[in-house]
C-alpha cells in the first residue's frame, strides 16, 4: 500500500509542476495583451489561470497532508513521553480525517452540481473545477490513514516511528 501511496505522491507533484507551468501560458498572454498590441485580448486567458489555481491549490493541500507542511498551531506544551506526542498527533490526523470526510461528502453533491453547468466565457464543464473537491477529500483520507497507523504504531511503542525510505 506504501508504494501504491508513494506513486500516487509522485503523479500529484508532477501534475502541479505542469499545472504551475501551464498557469504561465494563459497569465503571460494578459500581461502581454494589456501593455501591447503583439496580441487580441482574449476573455478566455483569465478564466483558464483560475482553474488551473484552483487545481494548483487543491493538489498543494494534498501534497501537504503526505508531507506534514500544513501549518499547525500549538496550544499545548510539547509532551515528553513519545506516546503522549503520538496522541496528539493522532487527535491532529483525526480532526483532519474529519474534514477529509466532509470535503468528500460534500464535494460529490457540489461536482454533481457542476456537472450541469458550463463555464460562460470558455465553454468549458465546471466539473473539471468542482472534482477537485471530492478528490481532495479521498486523497486527504488515503494519505491520512498512512498517518493514524504510524500515530498508533507511535503511542504503542512510546517512540518516535521510523520512516521507511
Amino acid at each position: 500500500m506504501k508504494s501504491l501511496l508513494d506513486g500516487y505522491y509522485r503523479v500529484l507533484k508532477v501534475t502541479l509542476t505542469c499545472l504551475m507551468g501551464l498557469m504561465i501560458v494563459p497569465v503571460f498572454m494578459q500581461v502581454v495583451s494589456r501593455f501591447t498590441d503583439l496580441l487580441p485580448r482574449y476573455i478566455w486567458t483569465e478564466e483558464v489561470a483560475r482553474f488551473c489555481f484552483v487545481w494548483i491549490i487543491m493538489i498543494g493541500s494534498m501534497i501537504a497532508v503526505r508531507d506534514g507542511t500544513h501549518f499547525d498551531v500549538d496550544l499545548l506544551p510539547k509532551p515528553k513521553r513519545f506516546s503522549n506526542r503520538g496522541i496528539l498527533k493522532l487527535v491532529r490526523h483525526a480532526s483532519m480525517f474529519a474534514l477529509a470526510i466532509v470535503f468528500l461528502v460534500y464535494g460529490i453533491d457540489f461536482a454533481k452540481f457542476g456537472m450541469a453547468q458550463s463555464s460562460e466565457m470558455s465553454g468549458i464543464n465546471m466539473l473539471s473545477i468542482y472534482i477537485t473537491f471530492p478528490l481532495a477529500g479521498l486523497t486527504w483520507i488515503l494519505f491520512l490513514l498512512e498517518k493514524l497507523a504510524l500515530d498508533f504504531k507511535q503511542i504503542r511503542s512510546n517512540r518516535e516511528p521510523e520512516l521507511e525510505a
